[in-house]
């Protein structure tokens, strides 16, 4: 199949995007007609508010389909053997081009009326920080077109890449890899999400009270305690369903694979299904990222660190660089190595433990992050209700504990190490990241040290790059032990700025 269009060649977007437009335009319309009617009713009646929000509906989706129906005759692209190129707009014409050697991604979406009808919504980006005009969406064409640009305009030829890893699927979906899907930290926010749900439905039918005084109703002869443990089992079970169905669209079909070429494409979805291809030449290393309730089932997931993000790609696609999903730590080692074509994963390396020193900075920040607030609802309680005093007490016994363990975990948690090509840094305990960063790929180092990092003998060293997070940093290290290493990873780098001891000393 041919990889550029012939000059002149201009191609038209599916015109079944009037059609999509008006079916979700008609989606959105029909869920706020029933708030829409119910508050016009009480004004005009019934009968009346009927009327208005029909006519209201059919203007709304004329007018959204017409306007698409222009954004079609309006929009054409064209493939040409340097240039990807879109003309846009009707009295203000919009001509944009990207160059194909600076193309860094071309991801397929489709949602479910697009699935249905073989379409997909097409975006080639340069990975470049300026904003829209780094990126081309072709929305929609049909999944074979899609296909047919991904591939021709990613297209590298050989791949540079060193090492025997097979090409073809590296990973794909176990059904099993569900059971993380409730410890997420997603689950309480879906949680408090379902209870906000409920209130404004309800107000807008005005039985917001109602329902209050129902639940209230409900629990009249129960204690305190059993109140709070049923709503507490309650919202759990809410946030669990949640985090499984969300988890179930999202990871879906998923499938990790290695296309000829050196490209990493990975394939999701149950109702909108996401395409998300990789360039190996941009890959500079992978972060195992293990969330607390994930990490206490012994599972991690596999973020890549890559050149070439832009930023409206972050904000718009928040799980664009995920490369595994929650699922076993070995699963997670075995696909690190895979993707970064090594025999042994960077992530699962022997790290060098920090100083007693750090262990005492996080015991004193727990042990201040409860005391504070718990110091100020004292002084409250002690001003105001009694109330607040058994309030006080009670995040006492209950955060003095955990915010211990958290520190003492977050300890163990920390450590470095070169391996191979690649420094390895592990820091986090509500979020334990251990990032594995192609040292080819430092562009500087930046040391930190506090007033209190002084006295304690240790300090903050930071990888920057051009990848990823663009900073990636070991905490408290040992003085000696934090220089030594940013030397050994990167050789010549540092050594101007460090200060040797005299022979004989």
């Amino acid at each position: 199949m041919s990889t550029a269009a012939p000059p002149g060649d201009w191609r038209s977007l599916d015109r079944r995007t009037v059609w999509l437009t008006a079916l979700v335009t008609a989606g959105v319309a029909a869920g706020a007609a029933v708030p829409v009617t119910l508050g016009l009713s009480g004004r005009f009646g019934f009968g009346p508010a009927v009327a208005w929000v029909l006519a209201g509906a059919a203007l709304l989706i004329a007018g959204s389909a017409g306007a698409d129906h222009v954004r079609w005759r309006r929009t054409r692209y064209r493939v040409g053997a340097d240039r990807v190129e879109l003309h846009t707009g009707l009295l203000l014409v919009k001509k944009r081009s990207l160059a194909r050697e600076r193309i860094r991604s071309v991801d397929l979406t489709a949602h479910l009326l697009q699935r249905v009808l073989g379409l997909v919504t097409v975006r080639i980006g340069t990975g470049e920080h300026t904003g829209g005009e780094s990126t081309l969406e072709l929305d929609p064409v049909l999944r074979a077109e899609g296909e047919r640009l991904r591939r021709a305009l990613l297209e590298r030829g050989p791949a540079e890449a060193s090492g025997s890893h097979r090409e073809g699927d590296l990973v794909a979906l176990d059904p099993r890899w569900i059971r993380y899907a409730p410890v997420s930290f997603v689950a309480p926010a879906l949680a408090g999400a379902a209870a906000g749900a409920v209130m404004q439905v309800s107000d807008w039918f005005g039985a917001q009270g109602q329902v209050i005084e129902w639940v209230g109703e409900q629990y009249r002869d129960s204690s305190l305690a059993t109140v709070i443990v049923l709503l507490v089992v309650g919202a759990a079970l809410c946030g669990t369903a949640g985090a499984l169905g969300l988890w179930v669209e999202m990871w879906w079909n998923y499938r990790l694979e290695r296309e000829p070429g050196g490209t990493l494409r990975i394939r999701r979805g149950l109702l909108t299904s996401r395409s998300v291809s990789i360039e190996e030449r941009r890959l500079r290393g992978v972060d195992l990222v293990e969330p607390l309730g994930v990490r206490l089932l012994g599972a991690a997931r596999v973020d890549a660190i890559t050149t070439g993000l832009a930023k409206d790609d972050e904000e718009q696609h928040g799980d664009h660089n995920t490369l595994l999903p929650p699922a076993p730590r070995p699963v997670a080692d075995d696909v690190a190595a895979a993707v970064l074509r090594a025999t042994v994963s960077p992530t699962g390396a022997a790290l060098t433990a920090h100083p007693p020193a750090a262990r005492g900075r996080r015991l004193r920040r727990a042990c201040w992050a409860v005391l504070g607030p718990v110091l100020v609802l004292a002084l409250l309680g002690a001003l105001l209700t009694p109330v607040l005093l058994w309030i006080a007490l009670g995040c006492a016994a209950v955060g003095l504990p955990v915010g211990v363990l958290l520190a003492r975990d977050a300890y163990r948690g920390l450590g470095h190490a070169v391996s191979g090509d690649y420094l390895v840094t592990r820091s986090g305990a509500l979020r334990r990241s251990t990032a594995a960063l192609e040292r080819a790929g430092v562009i500087g180092w930046t040391v930190r040290q506090s007033y209190f990092q002084r006295r304690a003998g240790v300090l903050n060293v930071t990888a920057t790059t051009a990848a990823g997070a663009g900073a990636y940093t070991v905490y408290d290290a040992g003085a000696s032990e934090g220089l030594a290493f940013a030397a050994e990873a990167v050789p010549g780098l540092l050594e101007p700025f460090l200060e040797r001891a005299p022979a004989g000393e």
